[in-house]
């Protein structure tokens, strides 16, 4: 199981279902199959961009981003006069990295090799921003990578739900078209990684807003740090 059917299978588990079996088709959906008869599909409630090619969580270009800075930054050789500098970047897609690595290590090169170091803040094409701060100890290279920022995550709890909810449930009624009909009953479990923080209030005041046409017996929202809080939209 991946972190978000170990987190369902906790919530089914709270909820006292007994007869709970694993991808009982194979690596096919359903992901869950309660009493032979309710068939269980999960997903991440995650932010998500619409590009070209389709639709993407924001994370698939996150995480990747960080260990390649990383690796740029510590490539750039051992602390100079005792300091070394914090690097703290933000970044807006679509970002290239074959084209920003080079533009990257000349900026950060060219601060490391100057005279004059000084909090700075730098800009690359735009969508692209680097802050470097000095360290309150020398480490073992010169920059030290302390942090990033996403200025395509974030906006209005709510809203940002609800969009995404939107782009989730299309995305899970595609995959379970063609094995729709083996189970009588189909359930759609979302990992919120959105608004896992909600109030009760603020969760009713969501269920309230919400309008979405479907065709699932349930669609339920679960908290990842706290599979016991869960609630049906």
């Amino acid at each position: 199981m991946d972190s978000s059917e170990k987190v369902v299978f906790a919530y089914l588990s709270h909820k006292g279902f007994k007869d709970v079996v694993y991808e009982p088709d194979g690596n096919v959906p359903p992901d869950f199959l309660i009493d032979g008869r309710i068939a269980i599909e999960v997903r991440r409630l995650n932010q998500n961009e619409q590009s070209a090619s389709g639709t993407r969580g924001l994370e698939e270009v996150a995480k990747p981003l960080w260990p390649r800075v990383n690796r740029l930054v510590q490539s750039l050789g051992p602390p100079t006069a005792g300091a070394s500098w914090y690097v703290f970047y933000r970044f807006k897609r679509p970002v290239q990295w074959k084209r920003l690595e080079p533009q990257l290590r000349a900026a950060l090169v060219n601060f490391r090799d100057g005279t004059n170091h000084q909090r700075a803040r730098l800009t690359i094409e735009g969508s692209f921003e680097l802050k470097l701060f000095r360290a309150g100890k020398s480490y073992d290279t010169f920059f030290v990578l302390g942090g990033c920022s996403d200025r395509d995550s974030g906006g209005w709890v709510l809203p940002e739900m609800e969009r995404n909810l939107h782009i989730c449930v299309a995305e899970k009624t595609r995959k379970v078209s063609r094995v729709r009909a083996n189970y009588p009953e189909w359930w759609l479990l979302l990992v919120d990684h959105i608004g896992h923080g909600l109030s009760d209030f603020d969760r009713e005041q969501f269920r309230q807003q919400v309008q979405m046409v479907h065709d699932w017996d349930k669609i339920i929202l679960v908290d990842p740090l706290d599979p016991t809080r869960a609630f049906q939209v």
